[in-house]
């Protein structure tokens, strides 16, 4: 499978051992940046796996920041996004199986040093299928508030 991935500077060191650890499982990465350690804003990278996967252009993406947070803050902007922070391999399986998540948001100052782990949460995070049933019937709600004035 072919897989956008994104980081700002602090999910640099982590973003380069998941390309390796996707390469290792059959994946394809593509690249959207950032391509060094120097400082950059989180969202400007966060967009562009985003949006791909909100047009539908991609089925999954992963993208890196210091915490996180801040990346899947953005993609959760998106209306066909459904972004999971996940820390661990449990987290990371339970997102896919009931969640449906199709954006990986990874703590890259967390797990930078611990490939295990991020081995562990990729293999959950591809080989988790959605269970459908009641999950949908709840994803099917939470799309429903991209339809509607909820301010």
């Amino acid at each position: 499978m072919i897989i956008p991935i994104a980081s700002d500077h602090a999910g640099f060191k982590a973003k380069t051992i998941t390309k390796e650890i996707l390469e290792s499982l059959g994946h394809t990465p593509v690249d959207f940046g950032t391509h060094s350690e120097d400082s950059v804003d989180y969202p400007d990278f966060a967009i562009q796996v985003s949006e791909r996967i909100n047009s539908g252009e991609y089925a999954q993406g992963i993208i890196l920041c210091g915490s996180g947070q801040g990346v899947c803050m953005t993609a959760n902007k998106y209306p066909k996004v459904r972004a999971a922070l996940v820390y661990n391999h449990k987290v990371s399986e339970m997102t896919r199986l009931h969640n449906n998540a199709n954006i990986l948001c990874i703590p890259g100052k967390e797990l930078e040093d611990d490939e295990t782990e991020l081995k562990a949460i990729l293999t959950a995070w591809f080989g988790a299928e959605f269970e459908g049933g009641r999950h949908l019937r709840r994803i099917e709600k939470i799309e429903s508030l991209t339809q509607k004035d909820i301010s």
